[in-house]
């Protein structure tokens, strides 16, 4: 027989290592919460009698003595804490009910002292404790514990009756999950397929539907009116560059006299300064705005412009400046807000850059650093789940070749292209935690 211990942060990764290294048959022996995760103790070839010599079944009844006798006293408690509850509801009610004292001899004010000392001694004595705080929290721990083991075997017995039972829409799930898209996202487009699939329908058609499903506004400045656009998002996502970019080909299609810069960035060091290095080579005037007041001003003297691109600061969600930063751009009803997005961060710090920047509703979006992306499928669920068009997309430092209208065929393309790089398998366990648990609320 093999015993081994096994700690992890939270109980799924805990079990997944179970049965990554023990496999399906393994026995669990004991759980215990630490200050740094979960202790599972684990065997394998199950054997009672060694066991018991090894001090297992000695133990085990010793540690649950005291939590059960803590959980026995805790609903005795609550008993008395009833009955008390009843006795005092139903002796203030014959209180009113007579509209005199107990006592007629007393004062009013004594025989409410009296029933009030006498109501607060039951409740009193009905809410003593032992001293078993520490057993309760033992109790509760392991029911916690249990709780996760059952979800995380239910989420992959349902996922296991999915894989046999519809095993292409199960392939489809598998797929979406090498491609980078998110459970919610996943399972969103997986029910607008149809019921008796084809199996080269399960190869193409979660493509197709990813690709519908993929908003673009068809933005172009060679051929649209430019207007004032101005872009935001966090740090380092490429708002400098991409506006370069679009100010090249705005100044290639209508004349640098005809194109305007605005930095508003007054935060970075250098912002500035990178914007007018941009301006100089492009030929385009570069204008400063501290404030709202002098946004406006500035936007009152380039009335006659085709183009106007401001840049703002790279700001956090949790920014305290991002605020100011809102109001700044608020003040001027005419300025279209364009989200910039990179393609190559964690899908979780996509969605929370969309959500710190909603106050501002924003119109569009660009998606930048795609050549920089080992997966685009975060970035593409995140669109999704916003309904955020995209205007462009960037795939390089170069100015302005590496940038095109948003397309959302291309980036789906793009999306299987970087699959085929990549030879990884989604594990069962990640495949039962995300489709499994939806699946078993479900049945």
């Amino acid at each position: 027989m093999k015993i081994k211990r096994f700690v992890a942060p939270d109980m799924r990764q805990a079990m997944r290592q179970v049965r990554d290294e023990q496999g399906p048959d393994a026995v669990i022996l004991s759980t215990r919460r630490l200050d740094d995760g979960i202790e599972i103790i684990a065997a394998l070839d199950y054997d009672e009698a060694l066991v018991r010599e090894a001090g297992f079944g000695l133990e085990a009844p010793k540690r649950e003595e005291t939590p059960l006798r803590a959980l026995r006293d805790e609903t005795e408690r609550a008993a008395r804490i009833d009955q008390a509850r009843a006795a005092t509801a139903a002796a203030v009610e014959r209180a009113a009910k007579s509209g005199a004292p107990a006592n007629e001899n007393a004062p009013q004010r004594q025989s409410s002292a009296a029933l009030a000392a006498s109501v607060a001694d039951v409740v009193r004595a009905a809410t003593v404790v032992p001293n078993n705080d520490a057993a309760v929290n033992g109790v509760r721990a392991e029911i916690n514990n249990l709780r996760e083991m059952l979800e995380v075997q239910l989420s992959t017995l349902a996922w296991n009756q999915m894989d046999r039972e519809q095993p292409l829409r199960a392939r489809v799930l598998r797929e979406m999950t090498r491609l980078g898209i998110d459970g919610d996202v996943a399972r969103a487009l997986c029910a607008e397929l149809p019921p008796g699939m084809t199996p080269d329908q399960a190869r193409y058609l979660p493509l197709g539907l990813l690709s519908r499903n993929i908003r673009t506004s068809g933005r172009n400045f060679d051929t649209v009116g430019g207007g004032v656009t101005a872009l935001v998002g966090t740090t380092g996502v490429g708002k400098t560059t991409t506006i370069a970019k679009l100010a090249a080909r705005a100044v290639l299609r209508h004349g640098a006299s005809n194109v305007a810069l605005i930095s508003a960035d007054q935060y970075r060091i250098g912002a500035g300064a990178q914007l007018e290095h941009y301006g100089r080579l492009l030929g385009v005037r570069v204008f400063n705005a501290n404030d709202a007041t002098s946004l406006r001003n500035v936007l009152l003297q380039l009335r006659g412009k085709h183009t106007v691109l401001v840049d703002t600061a790279g700001l956090a969600g949790n920014d305290p400046k991002l605020q100011q930063q809102f109001d700044t751009l608020r003040a001027t009803s005419d300025v279209r807000v364009c989200l910039v997005l990179a393609a190559n961060a964690q899908a979780q710090a996509i969605d929370n850059a969309i959500r710190a920047y909603a106050p501002l509703a924003p119109q569009s979006a660009i998606l930048t650093k795609l050549d920089e992306a080992p997966l685009i499928g975060g970035a593409l669920s995140a669109l999704i789940r916003h309904n955020l068009p995209l205007d462009h997309t960037t795939d390089g430092q170069r100015v302005p070749e590496d940038i095109a209208t948003a397309d959302a065929r291309k980036l789906v393309c793009l999306a299987a292209q970087l699959l085929k790089q990549r030879n990884e398998e989604p594990d069962d366990a990640l495949l039962a935690e995300r489709f499994g648990t939806a699946t078993a609320a479900l049945a």
